[in-house]
């Protein structure tokens, strides 16, 4: 059987791989292309952004199931803020300390579902020898202690003390390695992770040490942030740099492929932004929870609602539960005030708490109400009961089947969104140029983010190579590659 390798190569954008690919600057993912099957539109889960998406990839189901809803969300049961780190100032507010600890354990130990397992705890329960470069979705059956080796570790494990499960071969930043490889990655800055992951990749083909490895190379999202997409055609040639380097250590592309499998995929993609839509200004007025206060004190006692801005989406949760319906009615009413957004979303429930339907309301066009099981079916032949205006997701309706082309996969990814037990109330979704200033007040204006419902953010380059997939659906999802990978290994 086939080693198999996974790489993610984060926010790449299929015009951007494309474009680089045709420029001679990408050639190891254009031999790919060309010796596999190249899917220009695979779907992100929703909001699209990095913790939902790299959870979906890794457990192969959306957040329904896996329930991380956002790069920032608010924890009912320990009435306060998660912030996975959107940028330095928002980790400020929130607590460096606390956003490290929920980014680098509690994201896998305590936040991913422990009903869910990942695709390295399946291959590790199967003996597959499992491994991974720095990825923010890691849980596997191994324990690894954190490293203090060098200075800087030294200084992290002050904060970083305790031990992880990952899988067999684990590479986190600096803090966790199960073996000394002599790559090293300054604690995983940003413009480092890349060649980190290449370092690692390679020495674990060299050695001989998986048989499946997720190679996680995160920069081309960094630098798209900054640039915007148009510059990801310098981004994914340093991606393929390093993608390069772990294929010559098994021998260059064609020997390599000899032994191993091969998938690339993007867990999003990204637009440009030129404007930001301060959230928790805009709803002031309805008492919002500061990313700052402390659970129990008087100022969270009295908020109303906690703001959670996941670049292009953002949630919104009702902390009033006598007057619930009422306080969401008004968050709504006034985010679809709000210049630059395009759609709020909430589920109607029946008397007993059941969720009853999805709702989808977009400014000047009215809402599109929807729930499993109906006369209509989307692209993936899933039924769906539908009533209202199409026009909210731009939907079309032909012979019983809606399509959604500019929101893809949109009642299944909202749905599943709406019905994740720890997002938010109000789910909002950013329109074309916009983007939600994070708890810090930061944007990436100027630059490309990503996170709405919107093709542009949600629809990434995938290859895959060496493997059947003949009988796999027309759209693919980035979900639908752990069955694959489980799949490849006989493993579930």
């Amino acid at each position: 059987m086939a080693k198999l390798v996974l790489c993610v190569i984060d926010a790449m954008a299929p015009a951007m791989l494309e474009r680089t690919v045709a420029a001679g600057e990408a050639p190891t993912l254009a031999a790919l292309m060309e010796r596999g099957v190249y899917v220009p539109a695979c779907v992100a889960a929703f909001p699209s952004v990095t913790p939902v998406c790299a959870a979906s990839i890794v457990t192969g189901e959306w957040q329904d199931r896996h329930e991380i809803p956002g790069m920032s969300w608010y924890h009912r049961g320990e009435s306060r803020y998660v912030e996975y780190g959107s940028s330095f100032r928002a980790s400020q507010r929130v607590g460096l300390t606390r956003q490290l600890t929920d980014t680098v354990y509690n994201m896998n130990g305590a936040h991913l579902s422990k009903d869910t397992p990942t695709v390295f705890e399946s291959l590790d329960d199967a003996d597959v020898r499992t491994a991974g470069t720095t990825y923010l979705m890691y849980r596997g059956r191994h324990r690894h202690e954190p490293q203090r080796d060098t200075t800087l570790t030294r200084i992290a494990s002050t904060l970083l003390r305790h031990a992880v499960m990952g899988p067999k071969e684990l590479f986190y930043a600096d803090i966790f390695a199960s073996r000394q490889t002599g790559c090293r990655s300054s604690l995983g800055m940003p413009g480092v992770r890349d060649k980190h992951s290449g370092c690692v990749g390679a020495y674990m083909v060299e050695h001989d040490l998986f048989d499946f490895m997720l190679l996680s190379l995160p920069d081309n999202d960094w630098h798209s942030h900054r640039s915007g997409p148009e510059g990801q055609v310098h981004s994914i040639a340093l991606a393929d740099a390093q993608l390069t380097r772990v294929m010559d250590a098994g021998g260059g592309v064609e020997r390599f492929l000899e032994e191993h499998a091969v998938i690339v995929m993007a867990d999003h993609s990204q637009a440009p932004v030129t404007a930001s839509i301060a959230l928790s200004e805009e709803l002031a007025d309805l008492d919002v929870l500061p990313a700052g206060a402390r659970p129990g004190s008087a100022r969270a006692e009295r908020s109303r609602v906690a703001v959670c801005p996941s670049q292009r989406a953002a949630m919104v949760y009702v902390l009033d539960p006598e007057h619930r319906e009422r306080v969401r009615s008004d968050v709504v009413r006034r985010a679809l005030g709000i210049e630059g957004m395009e759609l709020a979303m909430w589920l109607e429930h029946d008397p007993h708490g059941a969720p009853l339907e999805a709702v989808i309301a977009r400014p000047g066009h009215g809402e599109i109400r929807f729930c499993p099981g109906g006369d209509y079916e989307d692209g993936d032949g899933r039924a769906w009961s539908v009533e209202g205006t199409l026009s909210v997701l731009d939907a079309g309706l032909e012979d019983g089947r809606i399509t959604t082309p500019d929101h893809p996969a949109a009642l299944e990814r909202v749905w599943s969104s709406l019905n994740c037990a720890t997002s938010g109330d109000v789910l909002l979704s950013a329109g074309p140029g916009r983007e939600f200033a994070d708890l810090g007040g930061q944007a990436h204006v100027g630059g490309g983010s990503h996170g709405s419902l919107r093709g542009e953010d949600s629809l990434g380059a995938l290859i895959v190579c060496g493997l059947d997939v003949s009988h796999e659906a027309a759209q693919w999802r980035i979900r639908d590659l752990a069955p694959l990978v489980r799949g490849h290994f006989e493993a579930h």
